[in-house]
């Protein structure tokens, strides 16, 4: 049976292949290839057709997403690279998909998590797009854009990432000279953590008042011992750079002792990038800009599903149905992933 000449494919199949590549990372042509061996033979093209329209049906909730993420007090951002392919030059290109995101589940928040992609360029050009119309607490990496970013706008306060920061400790580790020191470090940075685990799930006010009571002493010593270590070392050491980034990032790694809405470090946008970057491994590249604008609305639509627990396939079939059918606009907060409820299936009684 061949499906190239004609025919309509259901909400229901394109959300099963909107969903199948991107919550279980199954390229298109690995779709189609599964297809041809239950006799269904479709053109990649076609399949490729339906994903790129559904996708454009869900920008609206997209856009949505995006709004409310940004009229918010605190969020994630972090992006990470994919290839698209350049058609003109006949190679693929180098861009970004950005992440925003929020998860207040840690201090008993009620308001809903969510993660939304963007796709763009990594200059602070895109990072100024990504950010236009926010204010408030920007957990980040040291990424230089951030920082350009922070400058332009007070309104903008950065929250370092403890996480990096003890990563360019981890890379000494396996060097002779400096391991013990780095070894320190790590052992430092890890008594943070642990008493970070001890208060997950407490309020804000109880996380900020146990900081300022356990963890900013200790912070306050491992900065001591930052600065009497690098007087130590050699000059131009790998070692002194991993001090020289804890020190140049300090006041973005320690506004999480303030504000106990802030986490120690970035990992929940980390996290919720990991699921994108499986589906970039196995697609290889977009095949266009306007493919890759639609993997980052996609991608939003299911990664948010998966933070919020609900079935992503189920939730995309029903939203695609009610927006062919005219779903208003005026009603689009009905459709956000946090507001959605299953539809009710009536169940057939045999006579």
């Amino acid at each position: 049976m061949s499906l190239d000449k004609g025919g309509l494919p259901s909400e229901a199949l394109v959300a099963q292949v909107l969903v199948a590549k991107h919550a279980d990372h199954v390229p298109i042509y690995t779709q189609v290839q599964a297809m041809a061996r239950q006799g269904i033979r479709i053109n990649r093209n076609v399949v490729t057709g339906w994903a790129g329209r559904g996708a454009g049906e869900l920008v609206p909730i997209w856009r949505r997403m995006r709004e409310i993420l940004l009229s918010g007090s605190h969020l994630f951002i972090d992006e990470t690279e994919v290839r698209v392919l350049d058609p003109g030059r006949g190679r693929t290109k180098v861009s970004y998909f950005w992440a925003l995101a929020r998860d207040g589940r840690p201090y008993g928040s009620q308001d809903p998590p969510m993660v939304i992609f963007a796709y763009g360029g990594r200059s602070a050009l895109h990072g100024r797009r990504m950010l236009e119309g926010f204010a408030g607490v920007v957990q980040c990496d040291g990424y230089s854009v951030y920082k350009t970013l922070a400058k332009e706008r007070p309104e903008l306060q950065l929250a370092h990432c403890w996480s990096h920061c003890r990563r360019e400790f981890f890379k000494l580790m396996k060097n002779d000279g400096s391991t013990p020191l780095a070894e320190e470090a790590v052992r430092r940075i890890r008594a943070f953590y642990v008493i970070e685990d001890e208060i997950r799930g407490s309020s804000a006010a109880a996380r900020q008042a146990a900081r300022r009571e356990r963890t900013a002493p200790l912070v306050e010593s491992f900065r001591q011992w930052l600065i009497e270590t690098k007087a130590q070392i050699m000059k131009g050491s790998y070692l002194e750079g991993a001090i020289d980034y804890a020190l140049d990032h300090w006041t973005g790694l320690t506004r999480f002792l303030d504000d106990g809405r802030v986490e120690i470090d970035s990992n929940t946008v980390e996290r919720a990038l990991r699921p994108l970057c499986l589906t970039r491994k196995n697609s290889l590249f977009a095949g266009n800009d306007g493919g890759a604008e639609n993997w980052a609305v996609t991608a939003s639509i299911v990664e948010t599903c998966k933070m919020l627990g609900i079935n992503a396939q189920a939730y995309i079939t029903d939203i695609l149905t009610k927006i062919v059918q005219g779903w208003p606009n005026s009603r689009i907060d009905e459709l956000m992933p946090w507001a959605w409820k299953p539809p009710i299936v009536e169940a057939k009684v045999a006579a």
